[in-house]
């Protein structure tokens, strides 16, 4: 199982990387916005099932010794993961970040690195290791999907519900469909929440349902 995850996740990220979506259509935010999901709220979860408990899973390493310790910081690292990746996610998507990453192959490759490295810090830090002691730390990893799927919605609500174009103003192609400024935009700010915000809630919502059980099962004890 973890062996498949892992090589879907690879899998998918050289589809996203090497595809259509980077490839002829790199002015489209449209486009843009596929790809960044798909690293962050499909690859990243594969890669981190299949590396959770390996020595790959940096997240480990962010874990104290002590015990008592472990419990505060496998508490904290969900939170402190899923803030990281807002401070990227929002700083990418500024107007001049954007256009920065569309200008220089360098900024494209350095901005689909740190959504990659942000995503696998969120899913290792909420799923992994440091995720599946006591009910708490089950619990804190569902906050921190939650929590992500929360700045997802605000953001790509807010992108799609402006009332002008932020990234261009020239008609652009997504997968060979020709769309305005203003539509690419809107299409763009559904994707992420149709794909990423539900992505993050259910996840949020899946440990949160295991936290209960466990919860329920030290309980019967």
């Amino acid at each position: 199982m973890k062996r498949v995850a892992l090589l879907s996740g690879i899998g998918l990220l050289a589809v996203i990387w090497a595809g259509p979506l980077l490839g002829p259509s790199p002015g489209s935010f449209a486009a843009h916005m596929l790809s960044h999901m798909g690293v962050v709220a499909i690859a990243a979860p594969l890669l981190a099932v299949g590396i959770s408990g390996t020595r790959l899973d940096f997240c480990r390493a962010l874990l104290p010794a002590r015990a008592g310790a472990d419990r505060t910081a496998a508490f904290a690292l969900p939170i402190l993961a899923s803030l990281v990746e807002l401070m990227i996610v929002w700083a990418w998507h500024a107007p001049i970040m954007r256009a920065l990453a569309q200008a220089t192959v360098l900024a494209a490759v350095i901005e689909q690195a740190s959504f990659l490295a942000a995503g696998l810090f969120l899913w290792l830090a909420c799923i992994g290791t440091g995720a599946k002691g006591s009910t708490h730390q089950g619990i804190a990893g569902a906050f921190g999907l939650l929590l992500t799927s929360i700045h997802m919605t605000l953001l790509g609500a807010l992108l799609a519900l402006a009332p002008r174009p932020l990234y261009g103003l020239t008609t652009t192609t997504c997968l060979g469909l020709e769309l305005g400024p203003q539509e690419d935009q809107v299409l763009g700010g559904v994707i992420m929440l149709s794909i990423g915000a539900v992505v993050y809630l259910a996840g949020g919502v899946v440990l949160l349902g295991r936290a209960i059980q466990v919860h329920g099962r030290e309980a019967a004890r």
